[in-house]
């Protein structure tokens, strides 16, 4: 049997961090024995961990400085496989394997593309991919969320494509119907509510691009009655809450922080709209298109285009920080039912390729190499 020890900052709020779960709560245990080391002991996942993981708190101030904690771990637990499902923490992970000398087989898990946001090589992100460059060359395999972060880290971090392996997140499972038909105890869902609501669901941070999305739901609301529910946690909340009340839409707009359960409110919102400038795959949208909502997504890098595989079809893609695309888009969406219907069909079969099931097996040959 093999020891897995999984590694990551915590098990908050992101799609890496349900990720993670889901292969802590589906890994085969007649091949498996996981664990997982967090730098802090954090996160609303905790509570589903089966108890048979066992967690250790590295406690340091912030995972720049978890380094010495995470090579003591390392050294102590001596496992056969070391698994980092975190892009920012495939560094430390990476550096604490070379440290210790350890002869565990390294993966890592590539999430996002190598430069995001603003001034895509500004400092931050220039001296990230420097040491990646450095230390991923220790690892025996990195899994990569999309064919197109695969192709960015051959291209700049200079793997030898043998070694990357395209992996995509398991998203769709068979309690997914059970899940969307949970109720959702808010007026604007109420089945005779009568507004449409737009959804919308990702991290309060500048890389989802959130002032495009307010801008193209104001265009929207010009030209109907329309509601916007954001499901997100993040450090922008309180701008973006302003900025909503700033734009006149502050009364059309519920910044409703995070939830477990996303599937009962796509299940219920006529379109999700989706702004990013940068990705790795965007596992809302796959969340959606499996409830049978359709997608509106900026086409950035990278995953998008590899979800919605014919925009105008299984969804629509527009360009990166075209608020009025978006909104054009969306508004197509919402005053034909026809068209709805069609696209909402057809994002149910391309969801069809995220299952647990295919991603599993993908993750446990990952593992065993």
């Amino acid at each position: 049997m093999m020891r897995v020890l999984f590694f990551r900052p915590t098990l908050g709020e992101g799609g890496a961090d349900r990720v993670t779960l889901t292969l802590l709560q589906r890994l085969d245990r007649s091949r498996f024995r996981p664990s997982l080391a967090l730098v802090h002991k954090a996160g609303p996942f905790l509570a589903d961990l089966p108890d048979d993981v066992a967690v250790h708190e590295l406690g340091s101030p912030r995972l720049a400085l978890s380094l010495p904690a995470f090579a003591r771990i390392l050294g102590r637990e001596r496992p056969d496989v070391v698994f980092s499902t975190c892009s920012t923490s495939n560094v430390v992970a990476s550096a604490a394997h070379g440290l210790t000398r350890s002869r565990a087989r390294l993966v890592l898990s590539e999430r996002n593309a190598l430069y995001r946001g603003r001034g895509r090589r500004h400092l931050k992100q220039s001296t990230e991919v420097a040491l990646k460059k450095l230390l991923y060359r220790r690892a025996d395999l990195v899994t990569a969320v999309s064919q197109g972060v695969a192709d960015e880290l051959a291209a700049v971090v200079r793997l030898p494509a043998e070694r990357i392996a395209v992996v995509y997140n398991p998203m769709v499972d068979d309690d997914l119907a059970a899940r969307a038909a949970e109720p959702v105890d808010h007026p604007w869902f109420a089945p005779d509510a009568g507004v449409p609501v737009i959804l919308a669901c990702a991290r309060l941070v500048p890389q989802k691009d959130y002032p495009t999305l307010l801008d193209a739901f104001v265009r929207i609301r010009r030209q109907r009655a329309a509601r916007l529910w954001v499901l997100g946690e993040g450090p922008l909340r309180a701008e973006l809450e302003e900025r909503a009340r700033g734009l006149g839409v502050g009364d059309d707009v519920r910044f409703a922080g995070f939830d477990k359960n996303p599937f009962k409110y796509m299940a219920r919102a006529r379109l999700l709209l989706h702004a990013s400038r940068a990705e790795g795959l965007p596992g809302s949208l796959i969340q959606a298109m499996a409830c049978g909502t359709p997608v509106v997504s900026t086409d950035c890098d990278f995953g998008p285009r590899e979800v919605i595989t014919d925009s105008g079809r299984d969804g629509f893609l527009v360009p990166v920080g075209d608020a009025a695309g978006l909104a054009d888009r969306g508004l197509g969406l919402l005053g034909d039912p026809d068209l709805r219907a069609r696209v909402s069909a057809e994002a149910r079969r391309a969801a069809e390729r995220f299952t647990v099931d295919a991603s599993l097996r993908r993750y446990q040959a990952a593992i065993e190499g």
